[in-house]
């Protein structure tokens, strides 16, 4: 199984570094070359996440930040943080166990061939043939099962340990504990398998009887039901307990306990562990580890005989009495806790100590991760374990993990980096005070503060009733424009000259938006901005005004300015909204059928429609005959800038987007048009319910309300007209008569007697003609990047030359290129 390995520093650069991977995974990459490159090429970061397989669908959830059972993600904690190894006792060995590691991984191979070579010494038949075989009684058999336990929980050490992975601490459950105390140092391999097999053979050999029950109750609550024929076998969690010893007792305390309403489990094993019936054996086993060698500890080891700190496993005595005294599980992994471990492998076949585990860990962090699980792929399960090591910050040395498989480095894909401005651009900001967006202040200019987001004065007429708005809009002073792009431009959306007009109209007590017609697209630049001005014009009879938009970009003011919309405003009347009429007992109405909106948004973009977060704010809709029902909401972070606008364009823009998901205008990119009899009842919503019809094919009308149901707005009727992206790429001044087109010198032209030296000729110190030339050809049989450096390093030394030296100074520098730029249509670009 191939690890694809990501980080990042920052959720979001996680997910961007994804989505760069997407591509390289539908190419023509090899899957292992691309994963040991990410996972030995980079550097490891904060935010992590791995890949199983390099999925292409895990890849694009990590992208998207969703879930995927083929992703560990995480977040790297401080220097890594402590961590610990549990190896797993007797009751999780199984058929077949690491024969999938054995074949896959050499170093698990060559580990497990040292210990059953040591094992099998004192077996009676070959321990492999055993585990791999077909029959499941004799591998369940005492004699075989630990031995066959200690053997692939010290593999799989040696096999982790040779990929970085090392412990802080180490723990085991009774068996568990022999195979901790060996790699640990505490027993040399041949001393700890001949006692591991006298352990397992000594207990097979005792008369069979007994039992074992696992009852859901506290240590305490057991204590008092004991007798001299029944003990505590294993404290496993606070509500664990496993008690050991004469059948008809240990049962007797299993019903008593079934008969609360606890869970009680009668265990599947051939005699009594760690009870009062193991004692026959203890004398035997005492001789033979009297005859072993121990050390001490090289590796901080928690006894689960005592639950503390280790003292003792150099002695026989100890692993005498192992045996018989129970396993106090609980105590070791709340000690392990204490002592800063966050993170924690199992070593064995199955996952069995990692769900006991989490019975007694409180820190809500912890990671507790199975190296095997039954009936799960051994390899892709130990790369699982492996992976949520790394991302919860342990050192993995992927180096190793790859060696031997001919993994080859390729090239990725440059680190996604989510860039931030933070210089000052001095003409922004003063563009942005003078409009008094930035806190510049109106009235030492003269001006009246418009008190809106999108304008910044108010400039009246003198002599009329006229009165001429002005503001400022760019991509980094309104950064919600630039969600809203349509067919690859930024554009300020039609809802954005409604809430100028409406804004505008307020101002002059015509607050109601009779018409308005859009003229022309209003394109923002991607640096620089566009000045605004709404002009509206002199009230006739009825109150009636008319409203005009419009723009120019800051560096054209020489062009004339862009009609964008104009229109017709009138006074409210007190009848504006006595016909709104909106379903708000029953939400969503009755009989509306859902729609599915999920994926939205990325059909939309397929149309045309490059919605950011801020306009994806269709979260729910529905369906009721010709009507449509949606529920619309700003994103949170947008909320307090809302309350500032009448109506937030993004929201009223979002709700009309359940009419696009239900089909309207489908298979164009349709925006709107004109808007006729636009009425707003209350300002700064950010949430709210919509009701949609369709008065004629190409035009929709519109009722908004809050979530209570009370009015917001009125659309009496919005119309749309489909466009093209050539129609959008018309940019205000771009029908100018002036043009940069490249000309061709006619032969006469050309001037045969101007004075000129090339620079290699030129002597040092001498006279220096009207021209110098200097010629820009790249060296060959030289690859591109080295003839990028070196024609510029040569350019750059030439130029810094000619400002400094005074001979030069009635001398121009010419300098002549071949192919750095296309002069004709379909010539191509030498980049060098």
């Amino acid at each position: 199984v191939v690890p694809w390995v990501v980080s990042a520093k920052s959720a979001e650069a996680l997910a961007a570094q994804a989505r760069r991977l997407v591509d390289v995974r539908a190419g023509s990459a090899d899957v292992l070359d691309v994963g040991y490159s990410l996972a030995t090429t980079r550097v490891v970061m904060e935010h992590r996440a791995v890949v199983l397989g390099g999925d292409g669908a895990a890849l694009a959830a990590l992208g998207a930040g969703e879930p995927h059972p083929g992703v560990v993600r995480g977040r790297a904690r401080a220097a890594g943080g402590r961590s610990a190894f549990l190896f797993t006792g007797q009751g999780a060995q199984r058929l077949g166990m690491g024969r999938e590691l054995y074949d896959a991984f050499p170093v698990f191979a060559a580990a497990l061939d040292e210990v059953t070579v040591e094992l099998d010494r004192y077996l009676d038949r070959p321990l492999r043939e055993v585990m791999w075989g077909e029959d499941p009684e004799t591998l369940n058999a005492t004699g075989f099962a630990q031995p066959a336990l200690f053997a692939v929980e010290v593999a799989l050490f040696r096999l982790v340990e040779a990929w970085g992975v090392r412990p802080d601490v180490l723990v085991g459950h009774s068996i568990g504990e022999l195979a901790a105390a060996h790699v640990a140092g505490v027993l040399s391999l041949a001393d700890a398998a001949r006692l591991v097999v006298a352990r397992g053979r000594l207990m097979q050999a005792l008369p069979e009887g007994g039992a074992m029950v696992a009852v859901q109750a506290s240590e305490d609550e057991v204590l008092s039901l004991l007798s001299e024929g029944v003990s505590i076998a294993a404290v496993n969690g606070p509500t664990s307990v496993v008690v050991s010893g004469a059948v008809d007792e240990v049962l007797a305390i299993g019903e008593h306990f079934s008969a609360q309403g606890r869970k009680t489990s009668r265990l599947s094993v051939s005699h009594a562990f760690h009870s009062p019936l193991m004692e026959p054996m203890l004398a035997d086993f005492r001789a033979v580890a009297a005859e072993l060698t121990f050390q001490p500890p090289k590796t901080s080891v928690i006894s689960t005989v005592t639950g503390e700190s280790a003292t003792g496993w150099q002695s026989p005595e100890y692993w005498v009495n192992q045996v018989r005294a129970a396993v106090r599980f609980s105590d070791a992994v709340r000690a392990v806790e204490e002592s800063g471990v966050r993170t924690f492998l199992e070593l064995g076949p199955d996952g069995i100590l990692a769900g006991l585990a989490q019975q007694t860990l409180e820190a809500d962090d912890t990671v507790l991760a199975p190296a095997l699980r039954k009936d799960r792929s051994e390899a892709e399960t130990l790369l699982t374990a492996l992976a949520q090591l790394h991302v919860s910050g342990l050192d993995v040395d992927w180096s190793a993990y790859f060696a031997g498989t001919g993994a080859r480095r390729v090239d990725l894909p440059t680190y996604a980096f989510q860039r931030r401005r933070f210089w000052v651009d001095t003409e922004e900001y003063l563009a942005n005070s003078w409009l008094g967006v930035g806190g510049g202040n109106m009235t030492s200019a003269g001006l009246a503060d418009a008190g809106h987001p999108l304008l910044g004065a108010v400039v009246p007429s003198p002599d009329s009733d006229v009165i001429t708005f002005t503001g400022r809009l760019s991509a980094s002073t309104h950064a919600w424009i630039a969600d809203h792009k349509v067919l690859g431009n930024v554009l300020l959306p039609g809802t954005g000259f409604v809430e100028l007009a409406v804004r505008a109209g307020d101002q002059v007590g015509s607050g109601a938006l009779e018409e308005l017609a859009l003229q022309a697209p209003l394109i923002l630049p991607e640096r620089g901005g566009v000045a605004v001005q709404v002009v509206v014009g002199t009230a006739d009879a009825s109150g009636r005004r008319s409203v005009s938009v419009y723009s120019r970009r800051e560096d054209q003011a020489d062009l004339p300015w862009t009609l964008h919309a104009d229109g017709v405003l009138a006074p409210e009347t007190a009848e504006a909204g006595a016909g709104y009429e909106f379903e708000s007992a029953a939400w969503p109405p009755a009989g509306a059928i859902p729609l599915d909106v999920n994926g939205a948004y990325e059909v939309l973009a397929e149309r045309g429609f490059g919605y950011g977060p801020v306009f994806q704010g269709l979260t729910a809709a529905w369906r009721r005959g010709d009507e449509l029902f949606a529920e619309v909401a700003l994103p949170e972070q947008e909320h307090a800038e809302a309350e500032r606008f009448g109506l937030h364009p993004a929201l009223l823009d979002a709700s009309m987007h359940a009419a696009l998901v239900n089909g309207a205008g489908e298979g164009e990119t349709t925006l709107p048009f004109v808007w006729r009899d636009v009425t707003l009842h209350a300002a700064g919503a950010s949430v709210v319910r919509v009701r949609i019809t369709q008065p004629t094919p190409d035009s929709l009308s519109l009722q908004v309300a809050d979530p209570t149901g009370a009015p917001v707005a009125t659309v009496g009727a919005v119309v749309g007209r489909p466009v093209s992206a050539e129609q959008l790429s018309v940019e205000p001044g771009g029908d100018s008569l002036f043009q940069i087109v490249w000309s061709a010198l006619s032969g006469s032209e050309r001037a045969a007697d101007v004075e000129w030296v090339a620079w290699e000729d030129l002597a040092d110190g001498g006279p220096v003609p009207a021209y110098v030339v200097l010629e820009c050809v790249p060296q060959d049989g030289v690859d591109v990047p080295a003839a990028v450096r070196g024609l510029s390093e040569r350019v750059l030394a030439v130029v810094q030359r000619w400002l400094v030296e005074e001979r030069f100074a009635g001398s121009r520098l010419v300098v002549v290129t071949r192919g750095a730029v296309a002069v004709g249509d379909g010539e191509d670009v030498d980049v060098r």
